[in-house]
């Protein structure tokens, strides 16, 4: 890259801080010579961010530039820079008084976002790591022969595994703090693929996927917390939908090369994502302000908040908020009781586990797990490799597509068309098979697998794939969140072994046509289930969504309305609140 090019996104996204004059009432725009200098730190953050997902990045680029098509400067001023003096001005008129920054840069946020995400990305790795190998260990030539119920097995077993990890990362990011056990999660990973790489019976397999599983459930319970403890409301879902597009961008990453390197080259491609992931964990993401506070680390808490809004953000107001929740904490107690005796939590565990039990009944896994196995079954034109590719390059652009809508069209929405999508989807291959079973000629309809798990795959990623991460990481309030994620995590991983182990199974009873109508009928069931029972979170502060879940009475009427929003304004003035703070 250009090197002038590079300092004006240095000066852009990470502007110097203030001189003495400045902070005294001189004009605002007036800095001193040494303020001008950055810092190691911020420079090296710069280049991670975008060695670590570039197109990501661009891609939240441009789809933030198109909310503003009337001015393309508008919003590169709004993410990445405080120079905007009109519409500061205006946003402080709205939100609160002279002297508050409603918002802070998001830069910095997706920086910290998109690094603990390569977390989920390994976990993509690990998911579809059977799609390609599993023929390899079926073959004639395999180093280590199996069968299709040992199979069976090598795929299910990083459920129980996920069991195993759930609660103790949970629990240890309440104790420990969430970025060092985001890091540590690392090891395990490594051990896992040198343990394949390295195997030579089925038992060590057995072994290095529940080791990759345990994995997996810390990853599932404490990056969600993370992102949601460190992003402002405006971008939280968005941030949050990154970690199941990491998650589809290292299934894809397998997809792609599996079927063109050994057994052992695939170990070693897989193996090295983790040693990225401790790498940037470490070097970019900051711990949460949540947790420093809760650990009394106040001064921490304070740093944390202006390295991810930036140093013209006013901090105060968002402590304050925060101190205020930790102290409503402290007279509660983080125990299993308490799980079951607040109505929020009990509200959030039923939609988190509901959303989680029908992603898994849907029969998504299974899909990702045995892609090529089910496309050689359908007598396909297509090769199965080639749409095992096609699947995995749909679930990431769709994915991707989930990141910039989740906070524009909101979560219910795109979970209700998703789930009601994949139920057809998975009527129409439940007929092609049925039809093929029945020994129907179908030569004329040989795309239809395709096109059916193409649509399928590409509705889930909209909505059940990215939602329900980014609930997870909303509904609960932060003095159970850990231990509410980690038995949420047992339970689901649970209902996913059931289904990816019996999977083998329902096709010996029942073969793929009443398989995959049995999946499609489970998805018609969560369609309802959202419907009924999932409670919008978008655009609404962590706090806001823990009073709804309460049942707490809302302003139903004019009068209450404008009475409500007076309030409403006055709590901004005094907590920072950043619920308004897209309206300028």
């Amino acid at each position: 890259m250009d090197q002038g090019v590079f300092k004006q996104l240095d000066d852009s996204c990470f502007p110097p801080k203030k001189s003495p004059d400045a902070a005294a009432g001189t004009e605002p725009g007036a800095v001193g010579p040494d303020s001008a200098k950055m810092t190691s730190w911020d420079s090296y953050l710069a280049v991670a961010t975008f060695l670590s997902s570039p197109e990501e990045f661009m891609g939240w680029f441009v789809g933030f530039v198109s909310l503003f098509s009337t001015n393309l400067l508008r919003p590169l001023r709004l993410a990445l820079t405080s120079s905007n003096k009109n519409a500061t001005k205006n946003m402080l008129s709205v939100n609160g008084p002279k002297g508050t920054r409603r918002e802070g840069k998001k830069f910095r946020q997706y920086a910290a976002a998109l690094s603990t995400t390569i977390g989920p990305f390994a976990v993509g790795t690990v998911l579809a790591w059977t799609s390609p190998v599993l023929p390899m260990l079926q073959s004639e030539n395999s180093r280590i022969p199996i069968t299709a119920d040992e199979g069976s097995w090598v795929g299910s077993l990083i459920a129980i595994g996920a069991i195993i990890g759930s609660i103790p990362a949970g629990k240890g990011a309440d104790i420990f703090g969430r970025k060092p056990t985001i890091a540590a999660l690392a090891v395990p990973f490594i051990i896992s693929w040198a343990m394949i790489y390295f195997a030579t019976t089925v038992w060590e397999l057995y072994v290095a996927r529940l080791i990759a599983g345990a994995v997996i459930g810390g990853v599932t319970a404490t990056v969600p917390m993370y992102i949601g403890e460190i992003a402002e409301s405006s971008i939280r879902g968005e941030l949050g939908s990154y970690i199941q597009v990491k998650v589809t961008l290292g299934i894809l990453y397998v997809y792609a090369i599996g079927p063109f390197v050994s057994y052992e080259g695939l170990a070693v491609l897989c193996g090295i994502i983790p040693v990225i992931m401790f790498v940037l964990v470490l070097l970019v993401a900051p711990e949460t302000p949540t947790y420093l506070l809760r650990s009394g680390r106040r001064k921490e808490a304070e740093h944390s908040l202006v390295l991810l809004r930036g140093h013209e953000y006013d901090i105060a107001g968002e402590l304050e908020e925060l101190q205020q929740q930790l102290e409503e904490e402290q007279k509660r107690s983080s125990k299993f009781k308490d799980l079951i005796s607040s109505r929020a939590t009990v509200r959030a565990s039923i939609a988190v586990m509901g959303l989680l039990s029908f992603l898994s009944f849907s029969g998504i896994n299974v899909l990702i797990f045995y892609a090529e196995s089910i496309f050689k079954s359908s007598s396909s034109s297509i090769s199965p490799q080639v749409s095992s590719i096609i699947i995995g390059v749909l679930q990431v652009k769709f994915t991707f597509a989930s990141a910039l809508l989740v906070d524009k069209a909101g979560r219910r929405v795109l979970l209700l068309i998703s789930d009601s999508v994949m139920a057809v989807c998975l009527g129409c291959l439940g007929y092609f098979f049925w039809l093929q079973e029945h020994e129907v000629d179908v030569s004329a309809f040989s795309l239809i697998p395709l096109i059916s798990l193409g649509v399928y795959i590409s509705t889930f990623s909209l909505g059940f794939g990215p939602i329900p991460g980014v609930m997870m990481g909303e509904l609960f309030s932060p003095d159970v969140k850990g231990l509410a994620l980690g038995i949420v995590c047992v339970i689901a991983s649970l209902l996913e072994f059931v289904v990816v182990k019996m999977y083998q199974n329902l096709l010996d009873w029942f073969d793929h046509g009443i398989t995959f109508w049995i999946f499609a009928g489970f998805c018609v069931l969560g369609t309802v289930f959202v419907w009924f029972l999932v409670p919008e979170t978008k655009n609404k502060t962590l706090q806001e969504i823990q009073t709804e879940l309460s049942g707490k009475k809302k302003p139903n009427n004019r009068k209450d309305n404008l009475k409500g929003n007076r309030k409403q304004h006055m709590m901004d003035s005094l907590t920072g609140d950043q619920t308004h703070a897209a309206i300028v």
